[in-house]
């Protein structure tokens, strides 16, 4: 539950009551399905060409979300100054060396990343305040940046997935489209499992090839470098193994985090649903009738029939509910109970006579 109030009244401060009505002049019944702004209602494709009619999928982050350019820039500049500081204090860098600037990039990774081989060390307080202060920006990069990215990157294969999940299925775009947001955290997820699998392999047989450790040592190797534990007994030693490091290191870290991430989402999702289909599945009582009569008057309209549901499921609860209403009755110029054109006008107006 979203908060615990279940036996306090929905609604507080609401317009009128409404009379309680006889059989006589009982209204019509009216059904309320779906609003104007449902969210597939814009998405059915209107012209020819199907696959451009397909909507670009929004990141779960809005806003936070950062353009692919914007990525790129903060990571180069980010790698770009770690490599310059670092190929500046690489005599104060103790450990097995290869090329100069090649092993700043590379110190720069695995400090990012918090690795940590041990392969190399900073070996003066100058270098060691360099490393401090790059693994915490470092660790805010992949944090607030990569992650999102990530996130976002995910998100773009997402009916790429579901399409081949179908392949052998007539499914419109808009099917494609409603099983997206029903499964999407699930389908991040297995986007990011297929990543993470690929990426364990790629690094198992690059290790066993080109840096010549035995197999067991290289998924062993794999194992503690994409959790960062960073044991230091086996790690990238040659050129070749350090430039591949340096991509893969990055990638292989950033997707394991995003893989747990959407593991606990999807448990956490998987609990709603329950919950959801418990609500909807228990009979209603007179106990939860008296509940959800908001104005109490001895019957319930649809209005609040869904409230009740709502705040049952814990998808709103009582303060959500307080500041709705807190906006209806500032729009609610006359005092009405309901909201028409000249009560948003007259609210409009008054707000910018307002200093």
């Amino acid at each position: 539950m979203a908060c615990n109030d279940e036996n306090e009244p929905l609604l507080s401060g609401l317009a009128t009551p409404r009379t309680q009505k006889t059989n006589g002049d009982r209204p019509k019944k009216r059904r309320f399905r779906r609003v104007r702004s449902a969210p597939f209602a814009d998405f059915v494709p209107t012209d020819g060409n199907r696959e451009a009619a397909l909507p670009r999928s929004g990141s779960i982050f809005g806003r936070l979300n950062p353009s692919l350019k914007k990525v790129a820039l903060f990571l180069t500049l980010y790698m770009g100054l770690g490599t310059i500081c670092f190929y500046t204090t690489r005599t104060q860098i103790k450990g097995d060396k290869t090329n100069g600037i090649l092993d700043a990039l590379y110190f720069c990774v695995v400090t990012m990343t918090t690795v940590g081989y041990g392969d190399l060390v900073p070996n003066s307080d100058l270098a060691k305040l360099l490393a401090c202060a790059f693994v915490f920006t470092g660790m805010a990069l992949v944090g607030l940046v990569l992650t999102k990215a990530a996130d976002y990157l995910a998100e773009k294969q997402e009916i790429l997935l579901v399409k081949a999940l179908h392949m052998n299925q007539k499914v419109g775009e808009l099917q494609v489209l409603k099983e997206i947001e029903t499964n999407r955290v699930k389908y991040k997820f297995y986007i990011t499992l297929i990543i993470l699998v690929v990426l364990i392999l790629t690094g198992t047989i690059f290790l066993y090839e080109v840096e010549n450790l035995g197999l067991v040592d290289s998924f062993y190797c794999v194992c503690s470098t994409i959790t960062t534990l960073g044991y230091g007994d086996k790690s990238f030693s040659t050129e070749g193994g350090r430039i591949f490091a340096v991509f893969w290191i990055l990638a292989s870290t950033i997707c394991l985090a995003q893989c747990f991430l959407y593991v606990a989402e999807v448990n956490t999702e998987n609990r709603q649903r329950a919950l959801v289909k418990w609500v909807l599945s228990r009979r209603t009582t007179n106990v939860d009738l008296e509940a959800a009569d908001i104005d109490d008057d001895g019957v319930v309209g649809a209005a609040e029939f869904v409230l009740f549901k709502l705040k049952e499921m814990g998808k709103i609860c009582q303060q959500d509910i307080s500041v709705i209403m807190e906006e209806f009755e500032n729009l609610d110029v006359d005092q009405s109970g309901t909201l028409s054109v000249s009560d948003i006008s007259e609210a409009q107006s008054v707000e910018t006579r307002m200093p």
